[in-house]
C-alpha cells in the first residue's frame, strides 16, 4: 500500500488528485466544527453524552458523522441525506418505467438527469432531517441543559436551513472527490469521519484494557486477536474473486491468426463493497431515528424492537444487507450483456454454448457469489454488536461497520491508484 502511494505521488496528475482529495476532506472537517446559530454546542454535547442516545441509533449516526451530530454543527447530518436519496431513487428506478428507461437507454445524458433528481431529493431529505433535528433540540432543551439560545420562528428557520445547506454542501464535496479526486466521494467522507474518531475509540479501549486487565485479561486477549483476525478476513474477502474460464476461438484474417488464447472472467466476491451495509443501516435505523428525534425513546417498540441491540433489529439488518447486496449485483453485473459481448468477440465458456446457456451459468455463479458476499458483510456488521452485548467485552467491541468501511475504502483507494497508474503505463508500477 505504501509503495503504491509513493509511486502514485511521483506522477504529476495523480499527485494533484491526491492533494485535491485531501483539500476537500480538510474543508469537510472544518465544516464539522462550525456550530449552527442559536444552539449552545457545549450544552448539546453534555446532554448527548449523558442521554441514552449515544448508545443507540443516534450514537451510530454520531460516529458516522465524525462526532458532528452530537455537537450540532453545520455538517451534523453528514452524508446521510444523500445516501437515503440514492436508495430512494435507485429503488424508484426499478419501480417506475420512465426512470428505468432513462437509466438504461438514456446514456450519459440519462445518467446526468438521474443524478440531478438525486440531488433534488437530497435537498428535500436534508430539509426534513433538519426539521427532525430541530425538534430533537427543542425536546432536549431544559433548565439543566439550555441547548437552545433562542426558541422562536427565526431560530427554527435558521437552524433547519443551516442543516439542509450543510447536507447539500457535503453532497457537493463528495461529488467533487468522485469527479476530480481519488476514490468514491461518499466512501471517502465516511472514511474521514471514522478515522477522526479512532483516537477516542483507541483511548476508550486502552482505558478499558487497563481497568479490567487483572480481572479479565483473557477477554482483552481474545478481543485483540479477534480484531486482528477480522481485519485480515476483510482484506482477504475484499481481494477474493471467482474466475470463470473463457476461451477464444482462432480467427484467420489474411495471413494473421487471432484468438485461440485462454483467459478468465473475474467476479469479485464482494462486488458491491461497503454500500449494502451503509444503505441497510440507513433503512433499518429509520424507525428508531424518528422515535429519537421525536423524543419518544421510552416506548416499548423502540426499546424492544428498533434498538440496535435488539434481536429483531439485527435480523432486519441482516436481511437488508443481503437484499441490498443482490440489488447492487443486479445493477453492476448484467449476465446477458456479458454473454453477448463474449459471443461478439468469439469467446465462450468451456462446456456451455454461447447465448442463453452462458448467461444462465454466469447468473447462477453471480447469485452464489453474492449470497456468500452478503453473508460475509452481515457477519462482519453484526458480530461486533453481538460481542458488545456479552458481559466483559463491552470495552473492546468496535463497530464492524466502521472496520469494514475503513479497510474497504483504503483497499479501494489503493486499487484506484493502481488503475490510474496502469492507464498511464507507469514503468515503476508495471515492474
Amino acid at each position: 500500500m505504501l509503495t503504491t502511494i509513493r509511486n502514485a505521488w511521483k506522477i504529476v496528475d495523480l499527485r494533484k488528485k491526491i492533494l485535491f482529495t485531501f483539500a476537500i476532506l480538510l474543508l469537510y472537517r472544518l465544516g464539522n466544527v462550525i456550530p449552527v446559530p442559536f444552539v449552545n454546542t457545549e450544552q448539546m454535547t453534555a446532554w448527548f453524552k449523558q442521554s441514552e442516545l449515544q448508545n443507540g441509533i443516534l450514537g451510530l449516526f454520531n460516529m458516522m458523522s465524525g462526532s458532528a451530530f452530537s455537537r450540532a454543527t453545520l455538517f451534523s447530518l453528514s452524508i446521510q441525506p444523500y445516501i437515503n436519496a440514492s436508495i430512494i431513487i435507485q429503488l424508484l428506478t426499478i419501480a417506475i418505467p420512465a426512470l428505468e428507461r432513462l437509466s438504461k437507454e438514456g446514456g450519459e445524458e440519462g445518467k446526468k438527469k438521474i443524478e440531478q433528481i438525486t440531488r433534488y431529493t437530497t435537498v428535500g431529505l436534508g430539509l426534513l432531517m433538519g426539521f427532525a433535528y430541530w425538534m430533537m433540540l427543542r425536546n432536549a432543551n431544559s433548565t439543566q441543559y439550555p441547548i437552545m439560545v433562542q426558541d422562536n420562528a427565526l431560530s427554527a428557520v435558521t437552524i433547519i436551513l443551516s442543516f439542509m445547506a450543510g447536507s447539500t454542501l457535503v453532497m457537493w464535496l463528495g461529488e467533487q472527490i468522485t469527479e476530480f479526486g481519488i476514490g468514491n466521494g461518499i466512501s471517502m467522507i465516511l472514511f474521514a469521519n471514522i478515522v477522526a474518531r479512532l483516537p477516542d475509540m483507541i483511548l476508550a479501549m486502552g482505558n478499558g484494557l487497563i481497568h479490567h486487565f487483572k480481572e479479565t485479561w483473557y477477554v482483552a486477549l481474545i478481543a485483540i486477536v479477534g480484531m486482528v483476525a477480522l481485519i485480515m478476513f476483510i482484506v482477504f474477502i475484499t481481494a477474493a474473486e471467482r474466475r470463470i474460464p473463457v476461451s477464444y476461438a482462432k480467427r484467420v484474417v489474411g495471413r494473421k491468426v487471432y484468438g485461440g488464447q485462454n483467459t478468465f472472467l473475474p467476479i469479485k466476491v464482494n462486488m458491491s463493497g461497503v454500500l449494502p451495509i451503509i444503505f441497510a443501516q440507513s433503512v433499518a435505523s429509520l424507525p428508531a431515528t424518528i422515535a429519537a428525534f421525536a423524543g419518544n425513546t421510552k416506548t416499548w417498540r423502540y426499546e424492544h424492537l428498533w434498538s440496535n441491540t435488539s434481536v429483531f433489529y439485527l435480523v432486519v439488518y441482516m436481511i437488508l444487507i443481503i437484499a441490498f447486496s443482490y440489488f447492487y449485483s443486479t445493477i453492476q453485473y448484467n449476465p446477458v450483456e456479458v454473454s453477448n459481448n463474449l459471443r461478439k468477440n468469439g469467446g465462450f465458456i468451456p462446456g456451455y454454448r454461447p447465448g442463453r446457456p452462458t448467461s444462465d451459468f454466469i447468473k447462477r455463479v453471480i447469485n452464489k457469489i453474492t449470497l456468500f458476499g452478503a453473508i460475509y458483510l452481515g457477519i462482519v456488521a453484526i458480530l461486533p454488536i453481538v460481542l458488545g452485548m456479552i458481559k466483559g467485552f463491552e470495552s473492546y467491541a468496535i463497530g464492524g461497520t466502521s472496520v469494514i468501511i475503513v479497510v474497504g475504502v483504503a483497499l479501494e483507494t489503493v486499487q484506484a491508484m493502481e488503475a490510474q497508474m496502469l492507464m498511464r503505463h507507469y514503468k515503476g508500477f508495471l515492474e
